[in-house]
This record gives C-alpha cells, sequence and structure tokens, in this order.
C-alpha cells in the first residue's frame, strides 16, 4: 500500500481501463435519472464522453465540462427531492471524473477509481425505498466488473477514506472486496 507523499505509476492506458470500469458501474444508473429527468441528457453526455475516452479518444476539456454538467444535474434533482436521480447524475459525473485520477497517492483519489460505482449503488438503494440490500448486492455486482488492470491500479493507492456518509461506506465496501 502507498502512503500519502509518494506518487504513483498510472499510464493512459491504465486511466482509460480505470475510467472504463467506472463508465460500467454508472450506466445502469442512467435509468433512474432518465426516469425522473427524461429530457436531461447531462448524465448520459458525461458518462458517453467517458466511454469514448475509455476507448482511445483524447482526453480534453468536454470531459471536464461533462462531468461538471452531471454535477449540476445532481444538483438539480437533489434540490426537487429526487435523491436516487442525483445519485445516479453523481455515478456519471464520477465516471467522467474517473479519466483525471491523479497519481498520487492519496486516500481521496481512490474516489476517482470507485465513486462511480458508490454513486451507482446509492442511487439503486434509494430508488428501492432506501434499502442497504439493494446497495450492498449491486456493489457486490459491480466487484464482477472490475479487471485485473483496475485492482492493480486500486492497490497502489491508500485505502478509501472515512466519511462521505452512505456513498463513503459502499465505496469502502468496494474498496475492501477488491482489494
Amino acid at each position: 500500500m502507498a502512503d500519502d507523499s509518494a506518487a504513483i505509476g498510472l499510464s493512459t492506458s491504465e486511466l482509460r481501463e480505470v475510467t472504463g470500469f467506472a463508465v460500467a458501474c454508472a450506466r445502469p444508473a442512467l435509468a433512474i435519472f432518465e426516469r425522473d429527468r427524461p429530457d436531461d441528457r447531462r448524465p448520459r453526455a458525461a458518462i458517453d464522453t467517458a466511454q469514448a475516452f475509455a476507448d482511445g479518444a483524447e482526453r480534453t476539456k468536454a470531459l471536464r465540462d461533462s462531468a461538471w454538467a452531471a454535477h449540476r444535474a445532481a444538483q438539480d434533482t437533489r434540490d426537487a427531492g429526487q435523491a436516487a436521480a442525483s445519485d445516479a447524475a453523481r455515478a456519471a459525473m464520477a465516471a467522467a471524473g474517473a479519466a483525471f485520477l491523479h497519481p498520487l497517492a492519496k486516500a481521496t483519489q481512490v474516489k476517482h477509481i470507485l465513486g462511480s460505482a458508490a454513486h451507482a449503488a446509492r442511487a439503486f438503494e434509494l430508488s428501492a425505498g432506501d434499502d442497504p440490500a439493494v446497495g450492498a448486492d449491486h456493489i457486490a455486482r459491480l466487484r464482477m466488473l472490475a479487471r485485473p488492470v483496475v485492482v492493480d491500479v486500486l492497490r497502489r493507492y491508500p485505502l478509501a477514506p472515512s466519511g462521505g456518509g452512505r456513498v463513503g461506506e459502499l465505496m469502502r465496501q468496494l474498496d475492501a472486496s477488491l482489494r
């Protein structure tokens, strides 16, 4: 396990793998967001832009812009009392943000690797009446999507940080199951 001051070797190929994993985790939650906001394409655009990067496109400003747009969609749905849709949008934002994983051995960077999974699991949990078993089951399924490259990258970082409420708990569950 890395300490908080070390730099981590991280290739573009590995960033693409991590981003592809984040997209695979976030994409199923789009249905939750689009059920509540069928005309709001911001989270879908973030996932599509992240997928393009994972498939070989350049890491451009459009990727960052789409992540911020998904973040605004999350805020809009949160403010409208649509908590499950908000977490689904945050999963999309985190998928786009995965492309910006920094090679710094800081626990907060684990959010770039596992944040989309945790937010997607929370979205499904909230959509099922805030049932924690649904979130835990979703995390168990997402674990199977993590290819060896993703697990190897994750293991270079410290454990997922404390805090973060239920999303943080789900992230730590996935983190522990992958290490």
